[in-house]
């Protein structure tokens, strides 16, 4: 057990003399108050017959237990437990609570100068405050995700951002984390880019034009659109049916034959395939490296779509699937509050469902994880829930812990985005667009002219990006949400550079101050207001990163960190460090200034947002 700072001998049996301890104070009153309740009504209570929430800023204390819940089991009024509660707790807990009052059925609760002070000597320099031991248990994130025919866009960055970050969070709550990746590197959009190239690009590469390889094929696929647009306008101007003219088009078929030429194998194909896919995927590492992102391991779609077809045999044995007279294979789920669906075709290949679910047999039996998490965009929730189901009336391994983050579109103010007419913002781009802005902000507020030309990039890199990060992730994922690169940068605002700023501002302080990790704090009492109000928040930083990994939600954590920088600026406003009234004071808030740093530092990190030590 971790501890703070002994005050009693333990003593067998209760809680009432103890340590300080790493459960957080929250679980430390409601641990409290059931002995309470047991001592005074005797009687079993637990943490689900009350709540406690943090005391609302207009009354006094820090915590508050509702009494309301209780009543109907005691039959008393709720001002009536909580007087006898409130100085139960007092009387028996002196280490943590030291007043109490009542208003109507909520009793709140101050929790002693002791505990905040010996909280901050104890956790102030933990770099690794807040994150849990190696549980044993594993999870698989998959992310990302991209077509090989474009260039990754700005939903890929939310996409990305998210899923790095949920691994991130769960490593920090203890898991073992395997990053994923499915790249969908074949099939007829692949090859519409591949026929686009090979009539109009006259033998052009990526090199011969100083184009970035997706960026590259990109614009074959968006060409290849609008060729087939006009090829189909003209036929139906010679008198066939729109209908008729999106089959007869001359670059539609030709794309359905390369489709069933790279079905069979033949060389040609092939090698244009694996040149073309070459140069996407020199893009994308490029992209990715910029972004922060990695994975462990990537699988392809050209190696995944074959998988399944065992299991439909598997299927059909256990009478799970079920086969129409056309030989197509089917799953009937309308019992389930779905329809029938297809699991593969009457010429016998594979349907994407099917290849999810081989796929996911493959990557169990290859990693044995507890939890596989897929982070994929609202509009597959159907395909996700049909995915689940399946596996878990197949009885494959781990299917009851199949997740979907099911995270909503993200569009520009300009409205939304479409690849095949090239209205798209290309991830490159809009990473240019950060950082260019971030210059520009920077300069305006003239504050880094000691800067050398190296340090300045490196500092417009990690404020645009960490910018646009924490504008993508500050959001709940469930949530559609709209993209403004101006006001993700401003520095004022509910932003990553405002966070950045904090962090840079605090070790600005601590440079000119350095802080004597080993000295005793005093016992000061009492904390003034801003004070215990950062301490608060800070002790809550633990159960923030619990809750973000329970939610699969990074915004729990891009939340809390700007609550942080919010209370210190404040807490800094009004009472000074350096020149602190006393040496006593000074310390204390050096301590408290330390703290403030190193949770904002790590919360940062868990969203993939470094902090600048000076800005």
């Amino acid at each position: 057990m971790q501890v703070y700072a002994p005050l009693y001998i333990l003593v067998t049996g209760s809680i009432r003399n103890t340590y300080f301890c790493s459960m957080s104070i929250v679980s430390q009153l409601q641990q409290c108050t059931i002995a309470g309740l047991k001592a005074l009504y005797e009687r079993p209570f637990t943490a689900a017959d009350f709540q406690v929430n943090q005391t609302k800023p207009e009354f006094e204390g820090d915590y508050t237990v509702v009494m309301f819940s209780l009543m109907k089991s005691l039959k008393l009024a709720p001002e009536e437990i909580g007087s006898a509660l409130g100085g139960y707790l007092i009387q028996e807990y002196p280490n943590y609570f030291s007043a109490f009052n009542i208003i109507k059925g909520f009793l709140n609760l101050t929790v002693t100068d002791t505990y905040w002070t010996s909280l901050l000597q104890e956790k102030h320099a933990d770099t690794g405050y807040g994150k849990k031991a190696m549980s044993g248990k594993k999870v698989m994130v998959e992310y990302s995700s991209p077509n090989t025919n474009k260039p990754l866009h700005l939903g890929h960055l939310r996409n990305n951002f998210l899923g790095w970050s949920v691994a991130e969070i769960l490593k920090a709550n203890g898991y073992e984390v395997i990053k994923s990746c499915i790249v969908n590197d074949r099939g007829i959009h692949i090859c519409k880019s591949m026929i686009a190239w090979q009539f109009f690009a006259n033998g052009a590469t990526p090199d011969s034009t100083s184009t970035k390889g997706d960026h590259f094929v990109g614009t074959y696929y968006v060409r290849f659109n609008d060729e087939y647009k006009k090829q189909v306008e003209s036929l139906v101007v010679s008198g066939l049916t729109k209908e008729e003219a999106e089959k007869e088009a001359p670059l539609m078929k030709a794309t359905q034959q390369m489709l069933l030429n790279w079905e069979a194998g033949k060389p040609d194909v092939i090698d244009l395939w694996k040149t073309m896919n070459s140069w996407v995927y020199q893009g994308f590492d490029i992209t990715y490296k910029r972004i922060g992102s990695d994975f462990d391991i990537i699988y392809y779609e050209s190696n995944t779509y074959l998988l399944g077809k065992d299991i439909v045999q598997q299927g059909l044995d256990k009478k799970v699937f079920y086969k129409k007279d056309d030989g197509s294979i089917w799953i009937d789920l309308t019992t389930e509050g779905l329809d029938e669906k297809i699991v593969q075709r009457r010429d016998g290949t594979s349907v994407y469902i099917t290849q999810d679910i081989g796929l996911h047999l493959q990557k169990y039996e290859q990693y044995k994880f507890d939890q596989s998490i897929y982070v994929i965009g609202n509009e597959q929730n159907y395909h996700m829930k049909v995915l689940q189901l399946i596996c878990q009336k197949l009885g494959l391994p781990n299917a009851d812990n199949i997740f979907h983050l099911s995270y909503g579109m993200v569009e520009l103010t300009t409205g939304k985005m479409k690849s095949r007419e090239g209205t798209v913002v290309d991830a490159d781009d809009l990473v240019d667009e950060m950082i260019q802005t971030s210059r520009q902000h920077t300069e305006e507020l003239g504050k880094v002219k000691d800067f050398t030309a190296t340090e300045l990039d490196a500092l417009y890199n990690t404020i645009g990006l960490g910018a646009m990060k924490f504008y993508l992730l500050r959001v709940d994922p469930k949530k559609t949400m709209v993209f403004n690169p101006e006001e993700s940068i401003d520095f004022h605002g509910f932003t990553g550079p405002f966070v950045q700023y904090t962090h840079a501002r605090i070790k600005s302080i601590l440079r000119k101050e350095p802080v004597t990790a080993h000295t005793p704090l005093p016992v000061l009492s009492p904390l003034l207001k801003l004070e215990k109000e950062l301490l608060v928040i800070l002790e809550q930083y633990p159960g923030i990163i619990e809750q973000a990994g329970d939610e699969h939600n990074p915004s729990v954590v891009a939340n809390y960190v700007f609550n942080v920088a919010k209370i210190f600026n404040s807490f800094y406003t009004e009472h000074p460090i350096v020149s602190a009234e006393t040496e006593e004071k000074k310390h204390v808030r050096l301590k408290l200034a330390t703290m403030t740093a190193n949770v904002i530092r790590s919360g940062m990190q868990l969203l993939g947002i470094p902090v600048p030590e000076r800005m």
